[in-house]
């Protein structure tokens, strides 16, 4: 992953999403699979101009969904970045 327009695929806006961005300053970010912490702390520097302070990530494996009896498939399966910004640092998402 060299190019940072690929390592950010969206930014995750729920309720917990919000709850950490209100009380840690943390956004919640849908990320490339195949990223590391470096390079999503690079990207989001790089494309918000705020400084990260920490980096977690969590991959999650597709659900389980059945259309018929015997059909049975799986949701694509994705990563999730929480990211932490430095004090006085935030994101204009609106």
């Amino acid at each position: 992953m060299k190019d940072i327009y690929q390592v950010i695929d969206t930014i995750q806006m729920s309720e917990k999403a919000a709850l950490l961005q209100e009380t840690n300053n943390e956004y919640v970010f849908k990320v490339a699979r195949a990223a590391n912490k470096i390079e999503i702390k690079k990207a989001v520097e790089k494309l918000f101009a705020v400084k990260v302070e920490d980096v977690r990530t969590c991959n999650y494996e597709g659900k389980l969904k059945r259309k018929r009896r015997a059909d049975q498939g799986r949701t694509a399966r994705f990563k999730k970045a929480y990211v932490r910004l430095k004090d006085g640092d935030t994101l204009d998402l609106v």
